[in-house]
């Protein structure tokens, strides 16, 4: 069982920066695709970015490319979300999430961490 912890949420002003961490425990780091989705009031959930790891390919959604950038440091079992010129429309409860590899759903949840922009 994996367990995931995020943690860097807050609030900041268009086009400020924050940058979101995913603690994993549990097993072996590189054993799960991790992937970061988001879910703002009133609206279903997003992805957001993507990770593979037997591709070694990220994927970003369309309203984040060129402005968030996934990362991981393999000695903390951690990954991170750097969020930068953020937007209001940016303001959701971000979740991390992981899926053993070569699954397609994702099994695992973290608790979420609130992102709030304001203009």
């Amino acid at each position: 069982q994996v367990q995931l912890v995020e943690s860097g949420g807050g609030l900041v002003q268009a086009g400020g920066s924050l940058r979101l961490s995913c603690a994993v425990s549990g097993r072996t780091f590189s054993s799960y695709d991790i992937g970061w989705f988001r879910q703002a009031p009133g609206k279903e959930r997003e992805f957001v970015v993507r990770f593979n790891w037997n591709e070694g390919t990220t994927y970003y959604a369309d309203s984040v490319k060129g402005r968030f950038t996934i990362s991981r440091d393999n000695y903390k079992n951690t990954w991170y979300l750097q969020m930068n010129s953020l937007k209001p429309e940016d303001t959701a409860v971000y979740y991390c999430a992981a899926r053993n590899r070569g699954a397609y759903e994702y099994a695992y949840w973290g608790q979420g961490t609130q992102v709030t922009v304001s203009s």
